[in-house]
């Protein structure tokens, strides 16, 4: 590998960080619920503006997940990796955190239901 490689490298890698920061600073929403689906099926869907702690009972265990100051996260879990209580908290719409071990997945999604709209359209 030659130096102008190197550099054509680097130059891309840079490029891409400066558009991913770029879109999660000035593109990304924030979301307004958490659905939360344990082995495909649904489990619960949660608010992000009520603080909660909520037992999830999974397939092979039980994770803990708490939602405060509009940030979903999982402070405990059964699991034997514990990969999913250091993953950052979630606000914005589309991220989650997926416990494979457990089969939970915790996805954000922006308010759908006529209930937390502002106004309905006739």
């Amino acid at each position: 590998m030659k130096k102008n490689d190197l550099l054509l490298i680097l130059g891309f890698l840079a490029a891409a960080l400066l558009l991913y920061g770029i879109y999660h600073v000035f593109f990304a929403q924030d979301g307004a619920n958490v659905i939360v689906t344990v082995d495909g099926t649904e489990y619960a869907v949660l608010s992000l503006t009520d603080s909660t702690v909520l037992k999830i009972t999974g397939v092979n265990g039980e994770n803990t997940l708490v939602i405060e100051n509009g940030a979903a996260y999982i402070s405990d879990a059964d699991c034997p990796d514990q990969l999913c209580t250091f993953h950052k908290p979630i606000s914005k719409n589309g991220e989650s955190i997926i416990c494979m071990p457990n089969r939970i997945v915790i996805k954000v999604v922006k308010a759908t239901s006529a209930a937390d709209l502002d106004a309905i359209a006739n």
